[in-house]
């Protein structure tokens, strides 16, 4: 495979859209396999932008096992911090590679110590490197304890020979360390080493292999994957290190027994049981990515969507590798298919028999919004299709319709994750947007008692209008509007008062100061007038309405804006940064909370002060820290 925007200008063959090759990112995660000696691995390519974080998410979900890829010069990165709290949270047993070995600056030690003292990893050398940069001919297997050199312009001749003489003495030095961290955890391992006997290479491979699948190890493997360097070696320790289907634990539950947990078995005899984690618009209509759990499915099987409660055959059955299809004709447990013509959602569970569903993945919630209009409104069509689809794909991309302003806002994960979206509009479905800042809602309210007295009066001839309301405001609990009749006898005929209350919520919706609605006022009617011939309905209501406007204008008004109650987890070192910029932005924090090396810090934030908020704390905390923000309540504007 390629380099992303490689060295050779083609790309990555895993990033098969326009925009990932323009850009040089990965954007949506690709599913491939491949046969490495007598295993087949399924491989999916994941996003590293913490903005795209949803596919790491359901690709975690689905997998047994993962490799952690680090660069050698830069080492743990601040999206490093995220993958790493995803794969705990699916208790995902990880390999770590270390890469870009050849490039200038390469250190692995100081990586390896970054993954024990950042990530807070168990993680030992299985390899060290023969020559760092441009000197970088391979890797020694300390292990086996022999030199693999990698040669031919893709690193596929591999010629294997002893340690040479130079690097014996480290190549041991990490071997018994190796030994002596293996013996902490495996009783295996720790008799041998109490023994001082020298655990042979295959009792070394059991031992890690038990340890890795227990999430108690992680071995560390390196080279370079421009050259292929390291490669072939890394694809055996999947092999040797990563658990196989029947290895791993997956659980369902039972819809028809209150949810009891059911253990799934890779068992061929049992019933199909498979979870629906991707969705994609294809050329063939919707291709959906399934993983098998339990069972075999086979092309032209009616297979039932537990959640939807429907049957579906199976028209047809791929495999993929990245946009490139292979039709097959039957999956078995471990395996990642796709399926055409089955209309689903992501996290949706299929069975051939029993009513079973899988637990769905974590979705973490949009950090970012933006009002986003079609340029053209004949587009409407499109853009609503083009919206439809994206939410359908993506459940961190959310669209919703502002009830006050009529904008349609669009939430996701950070400024890119909302950019690329717009721009797949534009190319996809030729929809030309307009985006901003989505409107804050203010709101209005009173802060005195004030008395209104108002007559409305209108002749034109023939029945005019006639009717005139007095009483006061007062102001009440924030986000309530009351109506109170006080009035007494017939001074405004009963009829009539349904149509005072009515112009008092009318006025309400739009405020004199700067038209959004109004809150925490009570209108009281303590008296008024009518006229036999002239008085009407709508002459009350607008009665009601001018007495609210000239009352509310002498009752001391305020304008209001909305707090949000903003939660910041980040690393501690950030913490005065933090706490620095929320006071810029008006915020005021209310908690904070250290555990370990992370802070989680709590704060009352006006929205209007939120927006780019997402891209500030990454730039400030080198992309490791993360927040979360909810509707708290309005609080007066300060002059």
């Amino acid at each position: 495979m390629h380099e992303v925007r490689g060295k050779d200008g083609v790309g990555a063959v895993m990033d098969s859209m326009d925009l990932e090759r323009e850009k040089g990112i990965t954007i949506k995660s690709a599913a491939t396999y491949t046969r490495w000696k007598d295993h087949t691995i399924n491989i999916i390519d994941t996003p590293g932008h913490v903005d795209f974080t949803i596919e790491v998410e359901r690709a975690l979900r689905v997998l047994d096992g993962a490799i952690m890829v680090l660069c050698g010069v830069a080492g743990v990165q601040s999206q490093s911090y995220t993958v790493d709290r995803q794969m705990k949270r699916y208790n995902v047993p990880r390999l770590a590679f270390i890469n870009k070995l050849d490039r200038v600056g390469a250190n692995p030690v100081h990586v390896l110590n970054q993954l024990r003292e950042k990530l807070k990893l168990n993680a030992w050398l299985t390899q060290i490197p023969i020559g760092l940069n441009a000197d970088h001919a391979g890797v020694v297997d300390v292990i086996e304890q022999k030199a693999h050199f990698f040669e031919g312009d893709n690193g596929e001749n591999i010629r294997t020979e002893p340690i040479p003489e130079s690097l014996k003495a480290d190549a041991e030095a990490v071997r018994s360390q190796l030994i002596e961290a293996l013996a902490d955890l495996d009783e295996h391992i720790a008799e041998k080493f109490l023994a001082e006997e020298d655990p042979t290479p295959q009792e070394l491979r059991a031992a890690i292999r038990k340890q890795t699948i227990a999430l108690r190890f992680v071995p560390v493997f390196m080279g370079s994957a421009f050259k292929n360097k390291g490669v072939q070696l890394l694809l055996d320790g999947v092999c040797d290190y990563l658990p196989q289907p029947d290895e791993v634990v997956n659980n369902a539950l039972d819809a028809d027994k209150d949810e009891a947990v059911v253990k799934l078995s890779p068992d061929p005899s049992k019933p199909f049981v498979g979870l629906a984690f991707k969705l994609e618009e294809g050329r063939f209509g919707q291709l959906t990515y399934m993983r098998v759990y339990q069972g075999v499915i086979k092309k032209g099987d009616l297979i039932t969507n537990i959640n939807k409660d429907k049957k579906v055959k199976l028209p047809r059955l791929v495999r993929m590798h990245s946009e490139q299809m292979e039709e097959v004709a039957e999956a078995r447990a471990g395996d990642i298919v796709a399926l055409f013509g089955v209309d689903c959602s992501s996290g949706d569970t299929f069975t051939s028999g029993p009513r079973l569903t899988m637990t769905s993945m974590f979705v973490p919630e949009p950090v970012m919004s933006l009002a986003c209009t079609p340029k053209v409104r004949g587009d409407s069509s499109n853009f609503n299709k083009a919206l439809a689809r994206f939410q359908k794909e993506d459940p961190t991309f959310r669209v919703h319709t502002d009830q006050e302003s009529g904008q349609t806002i669009i939430s996701g994960m950070g400024e890119l994750h909302l950019e690329i979206y717009v721009e797949r509009m534009r190319r996809e479905y030729n929809v030309d947007c307009v985006v901003g800042h989505p409107q804050v809602n203010y709101r209005e309210t009173i802060t005195n008692r004030a008395d209104f007295d108002y007559l409305h009066k209108k002749q034109s001839g023939g029945a005019g209008q006639y009717g005139r309301v007095t009483g006061y405001m007062e102001p009440i609990e924030m986000g309530k509007a009351e109506f109170k009749n006080d009035s007494f006898g017939n001074s405004i005929p009963p009829e009539y008062i349904s149509a005072v209350e009515k112009g008092f919520r009318e006025a309400m919706e739009k405020g004199p100061l700067i038209g959004f609605p109004c809150s925490g006022v009570r209108f009281v009617l303590t008296d008024g007038a009518s006229h036999v011939v002239d008085s009407s309905e709508l002459a009350f209501r607008l009665a009601a309405t001018y007495a609210f406007r000239q009352g509310f204008m002498n009752a001391s008004p305020k304008i209001l804006e909305p707090v949000m109650e903003v939660e910041i987890a980040a690393p501690t070192e950030f913490q005065g940064t933090i706490v620095g910029q929320l006071n810029k932005r008006r915020g005021v924090v209310t908690g904070s909370e250290a555990d370990s090396d992370f802070v989680k810090i709590n704060a009352d934030v006006p929205l209007r002060e939120m927006f780019g908020y997402s891209t500030d704390l990454r730039s400030m905390t080198q992309g490791k820290g993360e927040f979360s923000m909810e509707y708290k309540t309005h609080q007066m504007v300060l002059p």
